[in-house]
């Protein structure tokens, strides 16, 4: 079959034949029908994240999938050929650790997966699989953010979009900060009550939470000193692998600065149920299988509203 693969740090996404994965004792194998375009990928790619995170080289991208189950490994019960999964993502999930979904077929444990509700199509349902769960749990959990929480986000991309839903499905008053001007009224009509080019114009308003989508360094700097005293500040982007912050502010003003990475597969399923009841619509765009490495440079040039999604299949 043929699978998009990571061939070194610098080195173009590459389209490479290799074996059909079959799965093994204690996993499914999936036939993919859907699988989202991450800018991780493009950290990957130049070399931001380091390859030893892959686990072989050269390793199939792609860790945002969705598809059917297509057959199961010795010892698995629970499960039926045809039933629809989200595969949660992490360290030792697809494309980051074992082979991912810019294939027509994956295999992974069966205790990594999330089933997809009937009302939830595949590019939604890929998407959530960190666009979706990440922001979930940066909100919900990292964030702890509920009604009436005030909350910033940084960055509407895939992510920023999906986090500033969560924030108001979880009935939050929410702002955003995004130099993209163009992508201003959207997040306005999804109900974001103000956003502005840089997360400075909103130190006045003197938020409860703000969370970095683009960690960009100067972002997370900039969300330090925009936060209220005793305010939390979750960084989830790694635009950039540092950042410095005003060490003074930080500490006289107590604010609480926390990482987020990914979540778990109950926040993966609590963001489908979102999903599922209409209260959060992904904000997504699709291509195909053969567009994935002109997509990616979509992505790395920051071209792309909300998420890109590769489609497969039905």
């Amino acid at each position: 079959m043929k699978a998009w693969q990571y061939v070194g740090a610098g080195q173009p996404l590459t389209l490479n034949d290799i074996e059909e994965p079959v799965a093994r004792p204690g996993e499914l194998a999936v036939s993919v029908k859907a699988v989202g375009l991450c800018h991780s990928d493009v950290g990957i790619l130049e070399g931001v994240i380091p390859e030893a995170l892959l686990g072989s080289v050269p390793q199939t991208l792609g860790h945002e999938v969705a598809g059917t189950v297509s057959a199961l490994g010795e010892g698995v019960t629970g499960f039926q050929i045809g039933d629809r999964i989200g595969l949660h993502m992490g360290a030792h999930g697809p494309g980051m650790g074992i082979p991912g979904g810019y294939a027509s077929t994956v295999t992974v444990p069966a205790t990594n997966v999330v089933r997809i509700p009937d009302s939830v199509p595949f590019p939604e349902a890929a998407a959530a699989t960190d666009a979706g769960m990440t922001p979930y749990h940066a909100i919900a959990v990292a964030g702890g953010v509920a009604t009436g929480t005030r909350v910033g986000i940084i960055g509407l991309g895939g992510l920023g979009f999906n986090a500033a839903q969560v924030a108001l499905a979880l009935g939050a008053e929410v702002y955003a900060a995004e130099p993209r001007t163009e992508v201003h009224s959207l997040a306005t009509d999804l109900g974001v009550t103000r956003v502005v080019t840089d997360v400075a114009e909103l130190a006045e308003l003197q938020l409860d939470v703000i969370a970095d989508f683009a960690g960009f360094g100067t972002t997370t700097a900039g969300a330090v000193l925009a936060v209220r005293p005793g305010g939390r500040v979750v960084l989830v982007g790694v635009g950039r692998a540092e950042t410095t912050i005003n060490t003074p502010v930080f500490i006289q003003n107590e604010v609480h600065l926390v990482g987020s990475s990914g979540g778990s597969l109950d926040d993966l399923a609590a963001y489908y149920e979102l999903v599922a009841s209409g209260r959060i619509k992904p904000v997504i765009s699709t291509i195909t299988f053969d567009e994935i490495k002109d997509g990616l440079e979509h992505v790395a040039d920051g071209k792309v509203t909300g998420r890109l999604v590769a489609v497969l299949g039905e």
